[in-house]
């Protein structure tokens, strides 16, 4: 009887593990993906933002987010019209006319800049670290059969968000050197 249970708890952490590397999966291609994946450039170019004018943009509290910019969005499909659009987090301040090459995701345009690589891929690492380390107490359960001590796990999963800070900080960093010498 024992091992039967020993068993059938080994298969729930397991299946444990599979449903929550499944959902932040799912929540990461749902909340910061496609935007992610627009501004890291995955993909063709969606079109061309033709710059109205640039500001600098703020959250709900009045803090700065960097810099957005307005203008005429004309896609590179024939089919498709064109539009006003936002070019969010905006590499530079451009000039007015200035042809800016985007892409898009939920009707904003994105193009490569180290702020919204830092916004993007901090997001994107404090969304997959809990999950992550959930899953790998589940799993841990899962391989000894029985319920493990989780303090170590909440520590490195504190350690984990940490690090998804400085290193979206250190990628934006990068970003932006690489964007402004080439």
């Amino acid at each position: 009887m024992r091992a039967a249970v020993r068993r059938l708890g080994r298969g729930a952490a397991g299946a444990g593990v599979v449903v929550t590397l499944a959902v932040a999966g799912w929540l990461v291609w749902l909340l910061p993906g496609p935007q992610m994946a627009a501004v890291l450039g995955f993909g063709p170019v969606d079109g061309v933002v033709s710059i109205h004018k640039c500001y600098e943009a703020t959250d709900a509290e009045g803090y700065a987010t960097g810099t957005d910019c307005t203008g005429w969005y004309t896609p590179r499909q024939s089919g498709e019209p064109g539009r006003e659009i936002v070019l969010d987090t905006a590499d530079e301040k451009y000039r007015f006319g200035t042809d800016v090459e985007v892409r898009t995701a939920r009707g904003k345009a994105y193009e490569l800049s180290g702020s919204a690589v830092f916004d993007f891929s901090t997001a994107t690492g404090l969304l997959l670290v809990p999950f992550l380390t959930l899953a790998s107490w589940l799993f841990s359960c899962a391989r000894h059969g029985r319920v493990e001590d989780g303090e170590g796990y909440f520590f490195a999963g504190m350690v984990g968000l940490f690090a998804a800070m400085v290193l979206g900080a250190v990628a934006g960093m990068l970003v932006g050197i690489g964007t402004f010498i080439f």
